[in-house]
């Protein structure tokens, strides 16, 4: 990318959207290696940051660093259990929720950063246990999803994952390269 392209660079989605008709759907091995390397990838995006830096929006309108990190385990959270049940049920309709309100709760609005990074931990070491033993039959299997209206496999619930945890630490790795921090 040129520095022209990047400091035009999208704050919303620093490393663009996610987009189903350029996801590969197939090598699970590199979507299972993103999500085994977010907890330290985002540990690492946070380190050494104070609670000023941490209550920084890393954008206008968006975030603090501190609700991005919460939110991620939220997130990442539901997603194993949206997972979960996509292995162990025909095609269950999962609960949506929403993100922005929970991103409002005093937990995510103020608890230390340590808590989601330690949880995260635990969650995407079971996670990646999981999903490195499944069989191709099982990465077929998934939910519907009742705001889309769509079904999405084990498959492209692991690649979108893999792109949100890059998503969300480009946010903070842009946000500390503008700030200089």
């Amino acid at each position: 990318m040129s520095a022209s392209a990047n400091s035009e660079i999208d704050l919303r989605y620093p490393i663009g959207k996610f987009r189903w008709a350029e996801a590969n759907l197939t090598d699970h091995a590199a979507a299972i290696a993103t999500i085994a390397a977010l907890p330290e990838n985002l540990g690492t995006a946070v380190e050494g940051l104070s609670a000023s830096q941490l209550d920084t929006p890393y954008r206008e309108g968006g975030w603090t660093v501190r609700q991005l990190v919460h939110h991620v385990a939220d997130s990442h959270m539901n997603a194993v259990i949206r997972v979960r049940l996509a292995l162990t049920e025909e095609w269950p309709t999962i609960r949506p929720y929403d993100e922005k309100l929970w991103a409002q709760l005093a937990d995510a609005s103020t608890a230390p950063v340590e808590i989601s990074l330690n949880l995260l931990t635990a969650l995407h070491g079971r996670w990646v246990l999981l999903l490195r033993s499944l069989t191709e039959d099982q990465w077929q299997r998934g939910y519907t999803h009742p705001e889309s209206g769509g079904r999405q496999t084990v498959a492209e619930a692991t690649a979108l994952y893999a792109w949100h945890s890059r998503h969300h630490v480009a946010h903070i790795a842009e946000l500390r390269k503008r700030s200089v921090w």
